[in-house]
């Protein structure tokens, strides 16, 4: 995903994107899947996708279009709204960059089926991705610039009950927070998320039993369109509260694409994952640790090699049926990049200037009676070793921002 590095690119003024939800093809799609699955309506047990890491928990009682040969489909969504006030905004252009603002989280729609040995996904629709130290994209502009109105559709092949093989916009394996807002403890993505692939197109083999499941996947990272990435994961559950999981991914090999979506040195690195997961009746801890490493390449301009240390703890915890309270705590540091005296090298920068680290803290209570949710967040991050110009601020010199956001909406 970009990440701050990227913070440069986004005070920029961006041209007015096209409105696609209201293009004829757009439109023509919707008829037709209105027509294709419109036949009588029942409702089902709640979908397996997209995941949830929870407070929020999706609708027990999912829609089961029967379709035909692709027999029962079941459809879910999520229609949720955001707004967002904060300190230190650049004003460069963007609501992202105001003081305050709303806008559309989600309006997005999934359809899935579960049965058989030839399944398929696809999730459709608009979103944005908030996340800590970064400015904000709405809507329309998230969906244009990122994944598109399709973000995540794989056909999957069900060969045993252990063994699965997906192909597709897949959701990455790496680390412990999801894409979307509604599948996370927090509304707002974390400081090691941002170093994180987010969706990839590949294939993945998939493997469960017992204790142990496992997938290994051949993917384009972050979304660059070249298959040469390598990402693979193994879990093992000590008991039903305990579980540890070790993720590695990589490139294999050299990509110079550039792009929102796909930021070049992280495109050409390779990271790791180690993730705790304890569980004691309304108590959930996620303790995980991170490290990335962007190797030399005179020939993408990438002059010193860098690296990313970081830690996070997320917390999640039920007080009653209706109302929970989430958190995450975490700092990344950046080692390397830096130049020197050589005047002719470009340094390798991956959060705030090479050498920069960050911290943060993110609290989010959230509030949910069947299919309606409310839930607020405070989060507060800190730089430390600020390169100038890479900072938050009309001048991009300030050290901190402080966010108060609000979500609300349906889990339908």
């Amino acid at each position: 995903m970009p990440g701050p590095a990227d913070f440069s690119a986004i005070r920029k003024s961006t041209p007015r994107h096209k409105r696609w939800l209201t293009s004829p093809s757009t439109l023509a799609l919707g008829v037709a899947c209105a027509t294709f699955f419109g036949a009588s309506a029942a409702y089902a047990d709640p979908v397996p996708a997209p995941s949830f890491a929870g407070p929020l928990v999706p609708n027990p009682d999912a829609i089961a279009l029967e379709a035909g040969p692709f027999g029962q489909v079941l459809v879910s969504g999520q229609v949720t709204g955001i707004g967002v006030a904060q300190t230190n905004a650049t004003h460069a252009g963007g609501i992202g960059n105001r003081d305050g603002f709303v806008d559309i989280s989600n309006a997005q729609v999934q359809f899935q089926t579960t049965r058989g040995p030839l399944q398929f996904y696809v999730q459709t629709g608009i979103y944005s991705i908030p996340s800590l130290g970064t400015s904000y994209l709405k809507a329309t502009e998230a969906t244009e610039q990122l994944f598109g109105p399709v973000p995540v559709a794989y056909a999957k092949a069900v060969i045993s009950p252990e063994l699965s093989v997906s192909a597709g916009l897949l959701p990455t394996m790496v680390g412990a927070e999801s894409t979307f807002t509604f599948q996370n403890v927090n509304i707002e993505r974390g400081l090691l998320w941002n170093q994180e692939p987010a969706i990839s197109r590949g294939v993945q083999v998939n493997y469960a039993k017992g204790a142990v499941s496992a997938a290994v996947s051949l993917n384009d990272g972050y979304f660059s369109g070249k298959l040469n990435w390598l990402s693979g994961t193994l879990s093992y559950a000590f008991d039903s509260s305990n579980s540890l999981s070790f993720v590695g991914a990589g490139a294999l090999s050299r990509n110079d694409k550039s792009s929102f979506a796909t930021p070049l040195a992280q495109n050409n690195s390779s990271i790791f994952n180690l993730i705790y997961t304890h569980t004691s009746g309304p108590l959930t801890l996620t303790p995980y640790l991170q490290y990335s490493h962007v190797g030399r390449d005179d020939q993408l301009g990438i002059n010193r090699s860098a690296d990313t240390y970081g830690g996070a703890l997320l917390v999640k915890y039920a007080i009653d049926k209706e109302w929970s309270l989430g958190a995450r705590a975490e700092y990344l540091k950046t080692s390397g990049g830096r130049c020197g005296s050589d005047a002719s090298c470009a340094p390798t920068n991956l959060l705030y200037g090479p050498g920069s680290s960050a911290w943060s803290l993110t609290l989010t209570p959230t509030y949910q009676k069947g299919i309606f949710f409310a839930r607020g967040e405070v989060s507060y991050t800190r730089i430390g070793n600020l390169e100038a110009g890479f900072g938050f601020g009309r001048d991009f010199d300030r050290r901190d921002q402080l966010r108060a956001l609000i979500e609300t909406g349906i889990l339908f």
